[in-house]
């Protein structure tokens, strides 16, 4: 999941290459979503061996409410750092 900042909006995908897609949504590579709203700080994600398990898993959180999202980050990620700044 990326944001824009803590308390921001929420983005869920999949990719399988998870620093390449942050640098895409950093240099707004793509217009959409993340270069609209600059959602392009990594706050959460998980791996999987297979991609249908990802893309499973992505629909399932994209259906939550924001607050379970929010749960989810804070879990592990309370301050909603950045996970790939450098």
């Amino acid at each position: 999941m990326t944001t824009n900042r803590k308390g921001g909006v929420i983005y869920t995908g999949v990719t399988n290459d998870v620093e390449f897609r942050t640098w895409q949504h950093k240099n707004k590579v793509n217009k959409g979503f993340t270069s609209k709203y600059n959602a392009d700080k990594l706050i959460w994600f998980e791996e999987y061996k297979y991609v249908w398990d990802a893309i499973a898993r992505e629909k399932e959180i994209k259906g939550w409410r924001r607050s379970k999202k929010v749960s989810l980050i804070e879990e592990k990620n309370p301050n909603w750092i950045d996970l790939l700044s450098k």
